[in-house]
């Protein structure tokens, strides 16, 4: 299983994602599912990754193939925005499913579907996230939801409904990343280390160095002990059951 998230406020994107990956109890190993292209000073992509890696690892490639061609008709070095380099990538990996579907419609025994989240900036534009479905679909945040997730989403989501607004510091929108991640973690062992994190700030047309964090790390730690105190400690403080809540409601 997977867990990608990012997260779009006035200051930038934050983007996080486990390297996970396994195909039975038997068969658990890593795997990086953040992907980054961009022409410093142009534009900028980071790319997150959940389901089948072998579409996964297709996609990237034509991905890769693209940018390297110059007479390629589209790839991320020519889009125009962020939809059209959402619509590019969401019919690549459409085209890659394709090859694994009968004319029945039926699979080879396996699903080859897969999520990406596509999130950058292009010079002139506004920075962006976009959730591109398997079925090349996509779709962006709005003012209310200003984040995206995939993969292993319902465990970390309620902290992100609850920190994230429009004027979340990149800061804390990565500390809010953080313990999305490790709540998932907790819930499902099937998504882990290392947490892989990176940071875009609003028109820097470029990316800083993406953080690695492996499940010993001191911050990682700092993080999951500091949040676990907390919250048990607003648990305690919360208003207690009253008697007056059992009694029985006379007009029933």
């Amino acid at each position: 299983m997977t867990y990608c998230a990012a997260i779009h406020v006035n200051d930038g994107l934050v983007f996080i994602a486990d390297s996970r990956t396994n195909a039975g109890v038997d068969q658990v190993s890593t795997y990086s599912k953040m992907h980054e292209f961009g022409v410093p000073g142009e534009r900028q992509f980071v790319l997150l990754s959940a389901g089948n890696l072998g579409t996964t690892q297709a996609v990237l490639a034509s991905i890769r193939k693209d940018l390297e061609d110059a007479d390629a008709e589209v790839s991320l070095a020519t889009v125009s925005d962020l939809p059209s380099a959402a619509e590019y990538i969401g019919q690549l990996s459409l085209a890659e499913q394709r090859k694994y579907v009968t004319s029945g419609g039926h699979t080879a025994g396996f699903d080859p579907q897969v999520s990406f989240i596509l999130g950058g900036q292009v010079a002139g534009r506004e920075p962006g996230i976009y959730l591109i479905y398997p079925q090349g679909n996509y779709i962006t945040t709005s003012q209310t939801t200003r984040f995206l997730q995939i993969g292993e989403s319902k465990y970390g989501k309620p902290i992100l409904d609850r920190i994230i607004r429009a004027d979340t510091s990149l800061a804390d929108a990565a500390r809010c990343a953080l313990v999305s991640m490790d709540s998932t973690m907790r819930s499902n062992l099937t998504v882990g280390p290392p947490i892989e994190v990176q940071i875009y700030t609003a028109d820097r047309m470029s990316l800083g160095p993406r953080i690695v964090l492996a499940d010993d790390h001191p911050y990682l730690r700092e993080i999951r002990q500091g949040w676990d105190e907390n919250i048990r400690e607003a648990f305690k403080n919360m208003p207690p059951l009253r008697p007056s809540l059992f009694k029985s409601d006379d007009n029933s």
